[in-house]
């Protein structure tokens, strides 16, 4: 047995144990209440994945993990994973749905954990096959999705006390934000009209179930396209009939950049409410829709530049 692998034949176990399970014909029925197939001894054998090495997928991932005081571990991100600012230092495996699985490779991880949607699932196939641990986490827009996703990465890290105090922390902070933002009665409550990008004149609008449309709700406010799901583009018809009081876009530079006489020329845009004012407020995107350990700071900020400075004693 000198040189025998232990390791291999406890992944082999455990493989053979999830196949039995996800094929319920090879095996007997159980009456309601009988014992698991699976002893105790069987799942001793899962072996918990090495996580001195993590490639994180996703920037309220990479959030999670510096909050939790865990960022040693860290040996590469992904391009979406741009705070705190300690995180630029770190290796850049590329943007989190178009990962080129060598560049994972290259920086040896022990194992990686991604945000929900990273991909393509080519990539994440030959990940696999190298034997490299892989776990999601679940992607939300709201307080339950939050402190799920602070529990799930610190139970990978293995640190779920250290997780739980973080989850504590923000929900405290979430429930002042979002106590705020639940006081503006419904009549005062603005529309907003996040575009994701006014290239070529073609307005790219957020609606329902999109992180977008998420933290403008959670602000007090109203998705002014929440009539269709995801993304898509609008036609100039669409633009009027929204009646957008305000328009948000992620803070952008460069050749992305539009600035807001360009924006409110656009004749669609320039007959809504918000071009009245020129309302347009611009946030840096993982801050407004991050969705992580911040995002109550992100429903304070966006419920500000929406209805102005906050007045009451509480804030």
């Amino acid at each position: 047995m000198n040189g025998f692998d232990f390791r291999r034949l406890r992944r082999w176990e455990s493989a053979l144990a999830v196949f039995a399970l996800s094929t319920p014909f090879l095996l007997p029925a159980l009456a309601p209440g009988s014992a698991s197939l699976i002893s105790p001894a069987m799942a001793e054998t899962v072996e918990k994945p090495d996580t001195s090495r993590v490639v994180s997928i996703g920037g309220a991932v990479t959030e999670i993990i510096y909050a939790l005081g865990e960022e040693n571990r860290l040996v590469g991100r992904d391009s979406t994973s741009t705070y705190p600012e300690a995180a630029a230092k770190l290796p850049n495996v590329g943007y989190m749905r178009q990962l080129a699985p060598e560049g994972i490779i290259a920086v040896n991880p022990a194992a990686i954990v991604a945000i929900d949607g990273s991909g393509p699932p080519e990539a994440l196939a030959v990940l696999k096959q190298a034997n490299i641990p892989f776990t999601t986490v679940a992607e939300a827009y709201d307080k339950t999705g939050i402190l799920a996703k602070i529990r799930a990465v610190g139970a990978f890290l293995g640190v779920p006390d250290k997780a739980e105090a973080l989850a504590k922390s923000v929900a405290q902070d979430l429930d002042a934000a979002l106590a705020d933002s639940a006081a503006r009665p419904e009549s005062e409550r603005k529309r907003v009209l996040f575009i994701l990008s006014a290239q070529g004149d073609k307005i790219m609008a957020s609606g329902t179930g999109t992180a977008a449309s998420g933290i403008i709700e959670l602000a007090g406010a109203i998705n002014a396209t929440g009539n269709f799901p995801g993304y898509k583009p609008l036609t100039d018809e669409a633009i009027i009939e929204a009646k957008p009081d305000v328009i948000l876009m992620m803070d952008r530079s460069g050749s992305h950049a539009t600035s807001p006489d360009e924006l409110f020329a656009l004749p669609a845009l320039s007959l809504t409410p918000a071009a009245k004012d020129k309302a347009l407020v611009r946030m840096d995107g993982l801050h407004l829709l991050g969705f992580g350990p911040r995002t109550a700071s992100a429903i304070r900020e966006l419920n500000t530049a929406i209805y102005g400075k906050k007045t009451n004693a509480s804030q």
